[in-house]
């Protein structure tokens, strides 16, 4: 793996884990303010950014690479609403992609081929995750605070929030 496509993808790793630290702490203010079901999502979200994470450190492991875990800053603790919090959730799902669209462009300009299968999954899965944040910022918009909230709650609390993608073993999927 050459130099620049290495430091790229430890790099990357820091918003992995950014993005995993941030969605456990938006949990917890969403299940103090009584939104159950958007806690669990972010929940469910925060492990999966710390799956992706392992995924590039695999990756970089099997190939013999030096692999240089980040510090993580201390995310907010809270947010002037659901809807800000979804809009935050876009705007790093936006810069997780932009980052996995980099790492692309290098792996193929370097000929990496394992990386650029690796990467693939990566391009897919971005394009569920801010398709998922989209969906919820948008019934959000439209449902309000309020009644809309708490059914956009109970949606996220049984996985069935229509326009987000089927979670993965869920049935149908």
């Amino acid at each position: 793996m050459n130099a620049t496509l290495l430091t790229g993808m430890n790099e990357h790793l820091k918003l992995e884990f950014k993005a995993s630290h941030e969605y456990r702490a938006m949990s917890v203010w969403l299940a103090a303010n009584d939104l159950p079901g958007f806690s669990k999502w972010m929940a469910q979200q925060s492990a999966d950014e710390l799956l992706h994470a392992q995924k590039f450190i695999d990756h970089m492991v099997e190939r013999d690479q030096a692999v240089q875990l980040p510090a993580v800053a201390q995310p907010p603790a809270s947010w002037e609403s659901a809807e800000a919090l979804c809009r935050h959730v876009l705007e790093n799902e936006q810069a997780v992609t932009a980052s996995i669209n980099e790492l692309y462009a290098m792996a193929e300009q370097a000929k990496d081929r394992p990386a650029i299968v690796l990467l693939q999954w990566f391009v897919n899965e971005q394009m569920e995750e801010e398709a998922a944040a989209r969906a919820i910022l948008g019934r959000i918009r439209l449902g309000g605070s309020g009644v809309g909230l708490l059914m956009i709650d109970q949606e996220l609390a049984t996985n069935s929030m229509p326009g987000m993608p089927a979670e993965p073993g869920a049935a149908g999927a």
